[in-house]
């Protein structure tokens, strides 16, 4: 059976500080991204619902002058009701024929002057629905410029960097394989809890490099000794000597 190596805990410090000094500068990469790939983002979404948005208003102006036709057609009917009827009143027999025929009369012309406000309030609707979309346009040509803007910078910056970040990468990928799974597991978990990603830091005078608690000498001359795996009482950091930072590749 093959002898499997066990590393020292120096050794593991070590590999996890390689890993960590990889994975910062990947981190600055990002960093002169800004915060462009969720700005794009973002302005996509925007213009997305505004798209829709303008369908929407669409769709309500179509359904708007479909009904103002209606309205219209109901007109143009109701007339010739009342023309046939006013034609009746000529050759009515009694008092109560004439009543009848002026009250049809009466109900067609209220329907013509309804019919003709629902179709000047549905006109005024359409003037609005016009604004709004007018409004919708102008927001996603501006929108629209803003991205394409965003989307130049974003990808001037990946092409002056993508050659690098990919190198980083590979070599993140190479430094993980050397670091004790556990010990990686923990690195990674660690730095996912910061913005700033840093898991492994030195102690920087006599305090935390990570949240700058201050740290007691018996437990500087432990994290000098590397005799075991020390983390932050305060923030949970793995803490590493300056020389051993300073050494570490």
């Amino acid at each position: 059976m093959a002898n499997v190596k066990e590393y020292s805990v120096e050794e593991k410090l070590i590999s996890l500080l390689n890993l960590q000094k990889i994975e910062s500068k990947l981190d600055e990469v990002q960093i002169l991204k800004g915060e462009l790939p969720m700005e794009v983002s973002d302005l996509e979404d925007e213009i997305q619902g505004l798209h829709a948005r303008e369908t929407r208003i669409e769709e309500e102006v179509n359904g708007i002058n479909e009904f103002t036709e209606q309205k219209k057609q109901l007109i143009v009917e109701a007339q010739n009701l009342i023309k046939k009827y006013e034609k009746q009143t000529e050759n009515v027999k009694n008092n109560r024929e004439f009543e009848a025929i002026n009250k049809e009369i009466e109900m067609q012309t209220l329907e013509v002057k309804l019919a003709e406000k629902h179709i000047r309030d549905a006109a005024e609707e359409i003037n609005d629905k016009a604004r709004l979309l007018d409004n919708a346009k102008k927001n996603i040509a501006a929108k629209e410029t803003n991205l394409k803007h965003k989307k130049g910078e974003l990808e001037k910056i990946i092409a002056e960097t993508e050659k690098e970040e990919n190198e980083y990468r590979q070599d993140a990928v190479n430094a993980k394989e050397k670091v004790d799974p556990r010990l990686l597991a923990s690195y990674e978990r660690i730095r996912k809890n910061y913005r700033n990603g840093l898991a492994v830091v030195p102690i920087v005078r006599d305090a935390c490099g990570g949240c700058f608690n201050a740290i007691p000498p018996q437990r500087q001359s432990e994290i000098r000794q590397r005799k075991k795996i020390i983390v932050c009482e305060n923030c949970g950091r793995i803490l590493v000597d300056e020389e051993l930072q300073s050494s570490a590749s």
